[in-house]
């Protein structure tokens, strides 16, 4: 998994990219422009802040989330080489944010507001997702965020557990998404059956 980042009136010319999920103790490692995030226990890379990478890759236009092209991600590993780390990024551009289908829903064994939901997405996947929106329903298509999927507000899908059930992923409201006009009561977005297929990459 690769998520990178860019946000230059915030953090100036760096370049954050995120293999693992944060952990409580991490270890620093800096050569050079880069910066090496690990974990303390288990040592396992967690990802790099690149500064200075437009003179590495180039100026990105992007702000926000950004999608790496196989020249850039080559680049970085130069980079990465260059400063003296053995490690080499992957580049991972598969969609994130896709339409999803809620094939069966049920009541979450302890929770009041809870639902269990498998919910096919692209590649004929069935993923378990937990969502607590009051208007979730079997038979709906609906946006769904992926593990490895950044968020507008800057939050990163990681598979994880709700009140014991574990959950691969989001299915998102319109003001998660942060589309215009989201309406301010709680629910998920439902998509027009019509309008999408289930699968394909939902782009906002």
């Amino acid at each position: 998994m690769l998520i990178a980042s860019y946000n230059p009136s915030s953090l100036g010319d760096v370049l954050i990219t995120v293999i693992h999920e944060d952990t409580a103790q991490q270890r620093i490692d800096k050569k050079g422009n880069i910066v090496r995030i690990r974990d303390v226990d288990t040592d396992k890379i967690l990802g790099y802040n690149f500064f200075n990478v437009s003179k590495i890759i180039g100026s990105l236009d992007e702000k926000g989330q950004v999608k790496l092209n196989n020249s850039q991600v080559a680049g970085l590993n130069a980079a990465l080489t260059e400063a003296g780390f053995e490690d080499e990024l992957v580049i991972d551009n598969k969609p994130k944010f896709v339409v999803g289908y809620v094939e069966e829903i049920s009541e979450h064994p302890d929770s009041d507001h809870l639902h269990i939901t498998k919910t096919r997405v692209d590649n004929g996947d069935l993923l378990q997702i937990v969502c607590g929106a009051p208007n979730i329903e079997q038979g709906q298509t609906v946006v769904v965020a992926k593990v490895g999927a950044l968020m507008p507000n800057g939050q990163i899908i990681w598979p994880g557990k709700l009140r014991g059930v574990p959950s691969e992923g989001m299915i998102c409201s319109a003001r998660e998404l942060s589309l215009p006009n989201a309406p301010e009561k709680r629910g998920i977005l439902v998509l027009s059956h019509e309008k999408y297929a289930v699968g394909k990459e939902f782009v906002f």
